[in-house]
C-alpha cells in the first residue's frame, strides 16, 4: 500500500493546480492544517456548532489546528456523523459523491508505512485509503495537513468500575479520556465492578452501564474465579473477548484469586471455547517471603521489595506450563519483571500460544526517581529498576513484548493515602488512559521508535489479542473508521485537574510529553476535537 501510495504522489502533484482550478469552481475549498507546537497559537477550546461534527460550513479553529469541514453539495447531513440523510449506495461515477466523508493528511500511517493518503470513509467504514490527488468524490472533505493520522488506540486493559464503584470512575468520564487521547475502543475488565463480571446476569448490568454512556467502543473481559466455572461458557456466547484470574488476591473481595488447581481447570475449559485466559501473573509465594522483611511504609523501596520479580516469573512459568498441558492460549497482562521475556519467548517459539503486554508506566518511570511518599506510582507489580524498563523498551522494539496496554485503574484520592504516603495500604493503580499515546510516544520517540511501531504497539496487536482485527485496529478498507488525529511534534505538560477521568491523580502530574491528540473519530463520527466533545455518546458493544 505505501508503495502505490508513494507512486501515486507525483500524478497527485501534477494534478495539483487541476485540483485548485477545479474546487474554485464548484465552490469546495480546503484550508491547510497549520502545526502549532506548544505555547503557540490560538488555544481557545472548541468552537460553536451543531451536530457531531459541527456545522459544515465552519471553519474548525482551535488548539492551534485548522481542519476545515465543507459539503460538496451544501450542508447536508451524511450517515454516521449528521442525522437525516439515508446512507448513500457506494457508487464509482466520478460524476456523484462515493464517501461520505473523505479525510486527507501529509502523514497516514499503515501496516507499510507513512504517506500523504486520502481516507474515504462510508457509514462509519474506510472504503478507501488513496493518494490525495486519487481520492474519490465526497460529500464533505476535510484536509489535517500535516497531522498524522492513524488507527485509534485500542486499550484491552481498563478498568472502568461501573456499576457500583462510579466514585471510582465510570463509563461517561473514562470514555471521554479515553477519546481525548485517541482511544477509540476500550476493552473493560472484569473487577473492580459491582457486580464483577463473573456471570452473565453481570455482564449484562455492565453492558446496561455502558449503553447509551460511552462515547467511544467497548468489550468486556469475562471473570474466572473459583467456583465459576460452569458460567464461563455462557459469558462467552453472551460476548465476552476473554477471561481474567488472579493468582495473588485482586485487592477486592468479589474477585478472589484462583488456586493452581482452579487455573487448570479453568483453562482446560477455555482451551474448550477456544478462547483466551488473561493472567495477572505474580504468585503469592515469593510475595509472602518477601513481607517478613518488612520496612518503612512510606518509603517506596519497601514497596518495591514486597513484590520481587520473582513472584512474576514463578507465575509466568506455571501458566506456560499448563498453556502445555492443556492447549490454552494465555496472555500475561502488566508485564513489569523484564526477566519474564525470555521464557515467554522461547514457549512462543516452541510453540505455545502466549501473548504478553506491558504498560505506560513501566516504560515511562523507574524506582530510583519515585520519592518516597509519591503513592499515585503504586501499582501492581510495581515500576521496576531504570534497567528493568530499558530492558522492556528492548523487548517491545524486538517483538517479544507484543503491546501496551494502559491499565487504567483509578480510585478516590483517599484510597491512594496521598497524604499519609503509605505505599502498603494505598490503593494500587495507575490512572492514565487519556495519556498512554502519548506517554509511549515520548518514550518511543527518545529511543528511535517510528510512528508505524506506536501504531502496531496501541492499536493493531491489542486489537489481534481481543479478536477485534476483522475491525478495529487498522487503517484498511473494510475497517471501522476509527481514528486518532494528533501532532507528534507538539507538546504538553499534565496537568491533572485538566484530565477527563473522574480524579484528578496520576503520577504524570507536571510532565512534558510529546504528541498532541487533536480530533477522535470512531466509526467516521469525531467525538474529541481539541477539547470538546461534539457528539452525544456512540460508543457500542463489541462482541466476541
Amino acid at each position: 500500500m505505501l508503495a502505490l501510495l508513494l507512486v501515486r504522489r507525483a500524478d497527485h502533484e501534477a494534478d495539483a493546480a487541476g485540483d485548485e482550478r477545479a474546487k474554485a469552481g464548484s465552490g469546495e475549498h480546503l484550508e491547510r492544517n497549520r502545526i502549532v507546537r506548544s505555547g503557540e497559537g490560538d488555544t481557545q477550546r472548541g468552537y460553536g456548532g451543531e451536530g457531531a461534527l459541527g456545522d459544515p460550513w465552519r471553519e474548525v479553529a482551535s488548539f492551534g489546528g485548522r481542519h476545515d469541514i465543507e459539503g460538496r453539495f451544501g450542508p447536508k447531513r451524511f450517515p454516521g456523523v449528521f442525522s437525516g440523510d439515508a446512507p448513500t449506495p457506494y457508487v464509482s461515477s466520478p460524476a456523484m459523491p462515493t464517501a461520505d466523508l473523505v479525510i486527507t493528511s501529509s502523514r497516514v500511517v499503515t501496516e507499510d508505512g507513512v504517506a500523504p493518503a486520502a481516507l474515504a470513509i462510508t457509514d462509519g467504514t474506510i472504503t478507501a485509503l488513496e493518494a490525495p490527488g486519487r481520492a474519490p468524490d465526497a460529500r464533505h472533505r476535510l484536509d489535517v495537513g500535516n497531522s498524522v493520522v492513524m488507527a485509534g488506540v485500542v486499550d484491552t486493559h481498563v478498568h472502568v468500575n461501573e456499576p457500583g464503584r462510579t466514585e471510582w470512575e465510570g463509563f461517561q468520564t473514562a470514555t471521554r479520556a479515553a477519546a481525548a487521547g485517541g482511544v477509540t475502543t476500550i476493552v473493560d475488565m472484569p473487577l473492580n465492578s459491582v457486580p464483577v463480571t463473573t456471570t452473565a446476569r453481570g455482564l449484562r448490568a455492565k453492558a446496561d452501564a455502558a449503553g447509551g454512556t460511552a462515547l467511544v467502543d467497548f468489550g468486556f473481559w469475562g471473570g474466572a474465579i473459583p467456583g465459576n466455572l460452569r458460567d464461563l461458557q455462557p459469558l462467552a456466547e453472551a460476548g465476552v473477548l476473554g477471561f481474567k484470574a488472579f493468582l495473588v488476591p485482586s485487592g477486592i473481595d468479589e474477585f478472589p484469586a484462583v488456586s493452581v488447581a482452579d487455573l487448570e481447570q479453568v483453562m482446560d475449559r477455555l482451551a474448550a471455547l477456544d478462547t483466551v485466559l488473561l493472567a495477572h501473573a505474580e504468585l503469592p509465594g515469593p510475595i509472602a517471603r518477601a513481607a517478613r522483611n518488612g520496612g518503612d511504609p512510606r518509603r517506596y523501596a519497601t514497596w518495591l521489595a514486597a513484590r520481587p520479580p520473582e513472584a512474576e516469573l514463578e507465575a509466568i512459568h506455571l501458566l506456560l506450563r499448563l498453556a502445555g498441558k492443556t492447549g490454552c492460549a494465555v496472555h500475561v497482562v502488566h508485564l513489569s519483571a523484564a526477566r519474564g521475556l525470555e521464557p515467554l519467548a522461547a514457549a512462543r517459539a516452541a510453540g505455545t500460544a502466549v501473548t504478553v503486554e506491558t504498560c505506560p508506566h513501566y516504560l515511562c518511570f523507574a524506582a530510583e526517581d519515585i520519592p518516597d511518599g509519591a503513592t499515585a506510582f503504586k501499582c501492581a507489580p510495581p515500576i521496576r529498576e531504570r534497567d528493568n524498563r530499558e530492558q522492556l523498551w528492548s523487548g517491545l522494539r524486538s517483538g517479544d513484548l507484543d503491546f501496551v496496554a494502559s491499565d487504567h485503574s483509578p480510585a478516590p484520592p483517599v484510597l491512594k493515602c496521598l497524604d499519609s504516603g503509605d505505599f502498603v495500604a494505598a490503593w494500587g493503580g495507575v490512572a492514565s488512559l487519556e495519556l498512554a499515546l502519548a506517554a509511549v510516544w515520548t518514550g518511543g520517540r527518545a529511543r528511535g521508535a517510528t510512528l508505524v511501531e506506536v501504531a502496531r504497539w496501541l492499536a493493531a496487536a491489542p486489537a489481534r489479542r481481543a479478536g477485534l482485527e476483522g475491525r478495529k485496529g487498522r487503517l484498511a478498507p473494510g475497517l471501522d473508521a476509527d481514528l486518532a488525529i494528533w501532532d507528534p511534534e507538539a507538546t504538553f505538560t499534565v496537568d491533572p485537574t485538566r484530565l477527563h477521568q473522574r480524579h484528578p491523580v496520576t503520577p504524570y502530574a507536571g510532565m512534558t510529553l510529546w504528541g498532541v491528540v487533536r480530533e477522535t473519530f470512531v466509526r467516521g463520527v469525531r467525538v474529541y476535537e481539541n477539547g470538546r466533545f461534539p457528539s452525544p455518546p456512540v460508543g457500542r458493544w463489541l462482541r466476541r
